[in-house]
């Protein structure tokens, strides 16, 4: 079976599984195929670990995500106003890194930083 997503406007609207044959015979509008194993354009295995697999339109395609039929890609809404569109991934980012010292963090619009929870 395979995930396909019904695009409407640009915006996916549903994603269901279902055959090919199915969608051509039963479907009307635009669907699209996606895959659930697909994110930031790597294919994922059942172990976590990226694979030789096809990684298809950049990201699992979900509710309210925008379709862009010129990059072929799966776009999820944008986080924060201040975040920018990774060409390479498909995905957000914020407009500085995350830090990599092992604390928890989370990001402060407000001030456009990365904030320790301490609590």
């Amino acid at each position: 079976m395979t995930h396909f997503a019904q695009i409407t406007d640009g915006i996916v609207a549903t994603v269901i599984v279902a055959e090919q044959q199915h969608i051509d015979d039963h479907c009307s509008g635009t669907w699209v195929q996606t895959s659930y194993n697909t994110r930031g354009g790597v294919h994922y295995g059942q172990d976590g670990e990226p694979d030789s697999g096809v990684a298809l339109r950049f990201n699992y395609a979900g509710i309210g995500h925008t379709y862009d039929a010129a990059r072929d890609a799966f776009i999820a809404p944008k986080p924060y106003p201040s975040w920018v569109l990774d060409e390479a991934t498909c995905q957000w980012a914020a407009p500085t890194p995350h830090p990599d010292d092992g604390k928890i963090y989370i990001w402060d619009e407000g001030s456009t930083a990365w904030v320790e929870v301490t609590e």
